[in-house]
């Protein structure tokens, strides 16, 4: 038992040793995530626009023409001048709200087969950093649960980079329990969620009890989905150092991906309960597919 012990041990400190080398990768890989992120927020955010509402802000939206009950001094002189109506300028609406956004940095996340490019954690410091920099530029306020306080300033992707960098370690698979989320605020969960059912449930009761919204996004690597060993092959979690060894891994295929298919249809039903969204993003996909689909949400849940 003691020689057990000791192996187990061992190799605790060797997962833990590559937890660390990947914090530490992290940290030097910073500025070409920035760059990507910036990108990816870049490629979404041409074309679109704001909430595209009237009401009360400073950023112009259109001329309508003059109706009876309008304010006179609502009304547009100079276009007015070009035609032979009367026109009113209307502003865009704007109402800040807060968004929460959390990354997932536990073990697990630092996963990368030879199916893709990027290890789980890049994709998803990428994609929060992207939607935070879409989401300041709208007028939302964005924080790092657990991290951050919201902020609303242009350079939110430095920021929040640079303060996952330097945070502590995290190693749980949830949000913090504690997590401020207020009324009328959203957040947006991205990782592997590969925590159990019961878990998420309960993470996710939590925040929405709160009167938060909410979206989840399971960053997977292509290997998560297709399950392509075979042979003998020896799997070790992250998260606990425990180790499995698979004679035929191949033998294993079909059941593990009815397990997975059960698991994604049951955070699809814990989303649906609460009114949140849940979506599966890859990879070997560009960043830029989930972060079009959670910008289109989020301004979704803002009317």
């Amino acid at each position: 038992m003691a020689v057990r012990a000791e192996l187990v041990e061992r190799e605790a400190a060797r997962v833990t040793v590559r937890h660390e080398d990947a914090a530490l990768d992290l940290a030097a890989s910073l500025p070409r995530l920035l760059v990507a992120a910036r990108r990816a927020s870049s490629t979404v955010a041409h074309g679109l626009h704001g909430r595209r509402r009237s009401g009360v802000g400073e950023n112009f939206w259109q001329f309508r023409r003059f109706s009876q009950g309008d304010p006179v001094g609502r009304i547009d002189w100079r276009r007015s001048a070009r035609d032979d109506h009367v026109y009113i300028r209307e502003q865009e609406w704007e109402a800040a709200h807060t968004v929460w956004i959390w990354i997932d940095r536990s073990r697990s996340m630092a996963f990368r087969s030879s199916l893709a490019s990027v290890p789980k954690i890049e994709r998803a410091v990428v994609l929060g950093l992207a939607l935070a920099d879409l989401l300041v530029r709208g007028g939302e306020r964005v924080g790092l649960l657990g991290v951050t306080r919201p902020t609303a300033s242009r350079l939110a992707i430095e920021r929040l980079g640079q303060a996952l960098v330097f945070a502590s370690e995290d190693t749980s698979e949830l949000p913090p329990a504690e997590a401020p989320i207020a009324r009328l605020a959203e957040a947006v969960l991205i990782g592997d969620l590969l925590a159990p059912e019961d878990e998420i449930a309960a993470s996710v009761a939590r925040l929405a009890a709160r009167g938060g919204r909410g979206h989840m996004v399971m960053i997977a690597d292509p290997a998560e989905e297709t399950f392509p060993f075979s042979g003998r092959t020896e799997f070790v979690d992250p998260d606990s150092s425990r180790r499995l060894v698979a004679g035929r891994a191949e033998d294993w295929r079909a059941g593990y991906a009815e397990r997975l298919a059960r698991h994604r249809a049951a955070l699809g039903e814990i989303a649906r309960r609460h009114g949140w969204s849940f979506t599966i993003h890859r990879t070997d996909r560009p960043a830029s597919e989930p972060l079009l689909a959670l910008h289109a949400r989020l301004a979704e849940a803002a009317f």
